[in-house]
């Protein structure tokens, strides 16, 4: 029986060419939803985004840990999901995350982290109030959040996460920023 090469697939004349073809393509299908599959979340991205963040934030104290813990409250609409999971994994210098859901009874100056959801814009100027004067890293991912007092607003463009901070929010909390993170945002008032 003679063997040829097509495609780095050797056939004997045999196999109809028909059917190396489909599973040519059959491969590749499966390879392209594994890539895809594979390719983060809008959230995965905002949860890794929210990790390197925190590494450029000095704190006036150190933060409240639960034991060795960074505390990361989600208030509003839980969005994060597997991002959640990936941020559980990854240590903060000494720390490690405890990610928790808040709501309306939660304390929210125990967070150091706190991400607001837009479900939450009618309540916003109500959390940001419950947290003032402490030194809690806000976060949002809603139009307009930044110029209403959230420190680190993410946005789309170009269907790339961005974010902006708002430094003057940040200088309320007793938050320093990093200059590095300073100018990869965009600054909002």
């Amino acid at each position: 029986m003679e063997s040829r090469v097509a495609g780095g697939v050797t056939m004997h004349s045999s196999v109809p060419r028909s059917a190396v073809c489909r599973w040519w393509c059959g491969v590749c299908a499966l390879l392209f939803c594994a890539a895809v599959a594979a390719a983060p979340t809008e959230y995965e991205v905002k949860a890794a985004f929210i990790h390197n963040v925190v590494k450029f934030v000095d704190w006036p104290i150190t933060p409240a840990t639960s034991e060795g813990m960074l505390r990361f409250c989600v208030f509003g609409q839980e969005m994060f999901g597997r991002a959640n999971d990936a941020l559980r994994d990854k240590p903060i210098g000494n720390m490690t995350w405890l990610v928790v859901a808040a709501n309306g009874k939660s304390d929210l100056r125990e967070c150091r982290v706190l991400f607001v959801s837009g479900a939450e814009s009618g309540n916003l100027k109500r959390i940001l109030d419950s947290v003032k004067g402490s030194p809690v890293l806000t976060i949002g991912d809603t139009e307009g959040y930044g110029e209403l007092g959230i420190i680190v607003n993410f946005y789309l463009e170009d269907g790339k996460v961005r974010f902006e901070i708002n430094p003057e929010a940040a200088k309320r909390a007793g938050l320093k920023m990093s200059s590095q993170l300073l100018k990869l945002a965009r600054i909002v008032q």
